[in-house]
């Protein structure tokens, strides 16, 4: 069989994010989150699960950390956790709790693996969201100090940065449909709060810029390929337009051109906040790369009088437990939308499949074959995407263990690891081993 080659230099590597994996979120004087705040509230999280245990990685991560090193990854991204930082979400800084991520650095470092930190993975400190959260201005400035104090820590061992990991998921879930936290169902809310994330991006990388950092910095945004339903009608078409400009254009166009999408002007009007010049300055800080991370496609077709004036429809094809199509080709598709309109640099920071009741089978691992066919095709469209002239620098697949899955509790498994969370035992999957194949041959 032949094997496609990937560059000499392309970043294998798997994901995580702070409350999903890492439990005692309370520890060593660190402050909840709203995620602490929202999984504790009867009826939010399937299962009634919350995150206090999780993977227990605050306390296994060394372990942890070998198992990266034995199953080849050249890459890891982490998220750091803002209230274990700042418990007030504002100063004085709690030192225990930046030493966590300062010794886990060390221990990537060590088992040569290249760390890439994510600032912020949905978990604000409660303290700010009482105060308004990312609706109040003035979060921006808090999350500028924040930033600084990690780079401060960090930034001459972490070469690569992302400010915010999905910030339209994050606002219009938590904000306008009450899904996630902080569980707010206010649409001018979380129209604010998302231009208050944008503030607060572009004063990160400021920060990051000041101080002379060697590394690279960027923002990941969650994307799907928006498909029209006939691609001979054009107003399908410019459904599809629509439906791409809310979901994968929000955030990546500000920073860019400096103006919103047309789309969500014509949806909001006067409650989308205007982008003025002080502003703009601040959001069209240069970036380095955008971060891509794509699960799925919509297919969508023209309806006069909903949101977005759009329609979609579910496709006959393979699901997963997330009820998400199997899609590979939507990232090629994705990769190439997002390097014809940015010309920047691109990473896929996320990419997997969600199951259910995973057991380990009679050879001692999960045989997980719908996931590796599911990763061997996405990685293949990624090979693609780079053949076609994409500047792909790097693939991270979601997620290095099961962990905690947000709404979903803990019954959703991404993981190419298992994790027993009563006993915290892990063990790879068959998905693992054959991608420290790949890893090894660098190609697939």
């Amino acid at each position: 069989m032949a094997v496609l080659r990937f560059p000499d230099r392309f970043l294998w590597g798997a994901g995580t994010a702070s409350y999903q994996i890492e439990g005692s979120p309370l520890a060593d004087g660190a402050g909840p989150s709203i995620w602490h705040t929202f999984a504790h509230r009867p009826g939010t999280i399937a299962g009634g699960d919350n995150g206090d245990v999780a993977c227990d990685h605050y306390h296994r991560f060394r372990q942890d950390v070998e198992l990266m090193r034995g199953l080849g990854l050249r890459g890891y991204r982490f998220s750091v956790a803002w209230p274990r930082l700042f418990p007030s979400g504002r100063n004085p800084l709690n030192r225990a709790g930046l030493a966590f991520y300062d010794r886990l650095v060390d221990a990537l470092l060590e088992a040569g693996i290249t760390p890439m930190a994510t600032l912020y993975h949905w978990d604000l400190p409660q303290a700010l969201e009482d105060q308004g959260g990312w609706t109040s201005r003035d979060v921006a400035n808090r999350f500028g100090d924040y930033a600084e104090a990690v780079f401060d820590a960090l930034a001459d061992r972490v070469p690569l940065w992302l400010t915010f990991n999905e910030p339209a998921m994050f606002t219009w879930m938590g904000y306008a449909l009450g899904a996630h936290a902080p569980g707010r169902s206010d649409v001018a809310g979380a129209l604010r709060a998302a231009h208050n994330v944008l503030r607060a991006h572009g004063l990160a990388v400021g920060r990051f810029r000041a101080r002379g950092a060697a590394g690279s910095i960027g923002i990941t945004v969650s994307v799907q390929a928006h498909v029209p339903a006939d691609a001979d009608d054009p107003r399908d078409v410019e459904a599809a337009a629509r439906s791409r400009a809310f979901n994968n254009e929000w955030f990546i166009d500000p920073i860019v051109f400096g103006t919103y999408p047309a789309a969500l002007h014509e949806q909001f009007g006067a409650l989308l906040p205007e982008i003025n010049d002080s502003d703009r300055a601040l959001l069209r800080a240069p970036i380095d790369f955008v971060g891509i991370n794509y699960y799925s496609r919509t297919i969508v077709s023209n309806a006069h009088g909903g949101f977005l004036e759009i329609s979609s429809r579910r496709a006959i094809g393979q699901y997963t437990a997330m009820d998400w199509e199997v899609y590979p080709a939507g990232l090629w598709l994705v990769l190439r939308q997002f390097h014809q309109r940015y010309a920047l640099p691109l990473y896929v920071t996320e990419n997997g499949a969600g199951f259910e009741d995973e057991r380990i089978g009679p050879r001692g691992y999960v045989e997980d074959v719908e996931r590796l066919r599911y990763l061997q095709s996405h990685l293949e469209m990624c090979h693609r995407a780079i053949a076609d002239g994409v500047d792909l620098r790097g693939y991270l697949l979601w997620s290095l263990l099961d962990n905690f899955e947000w709404s979903f509790g803990l019954a959703k498994r991404f993981g190419i690891v298992s994790c027993d969370f009563a006993t915290q035992l892990r063990t790879p999957k068959l998905s693992a081993l054959w991608y420290r194949r790949v890893i090894e041959e660098n190609g697939i």
